[in-house]
Parts: C-alpha cells; structure tokens; sequence
C-alpha cells in the first residue's frame, strides 16, 4: 500500500507574479505610440511579440518555484 500524501495546496506567493502578463498589456498609454520602429514595424507590433516573451517568462518562473521536488 502507499501512503497517503498529504492535501495538495496552490496556494504560493510566487503565483502572484502571474498578474503581470494579464495587467501589462492593458496599459495602453505604453503602445499608443507609432514611434520608434524596428525592422519598419511600429511599435504596438512588436510590443506584442514582448508581452508574448514576458507570459513566457514569468510562466516558467512560476513554475520553477512552485513545483514540488519528487521524492
């Protein structure tokens, strides 16, 4: 038989760090802008590719942090 494992909690500060892909792409006063281009694309165009980039990267810190060491 195996033992029965404790409740699992969710419950991390560290999940937190997950509101600010959701909050910054809200702010729009920071895209209404058509300058400064790269590559001949405004700014709102690759300002998206960047909120992509900061979903992915406060994701995996995320779970970095919060993932439990199997035993």
């Amino acid at each position: 038989m195996t033992e029965p494992q404790p409740p699992r909690s969710d419950r991390s500060p560290w999940n937190w760090l997950l509101v600010v892909p959701i909050v910054v792409p809200l702010l729009t006063f920071l895209f209404n802008h058509d300058e400064p281009r790269i590559g001949g694309f405004p700014l709102f165009y690759w300002l998206q590719f960047a909120f992509i980039l900061l979903g992915v990267t406060t994701t995996t810190i995320v779970y970095q942090m919060t993932k439990r060491s199997r035993s």
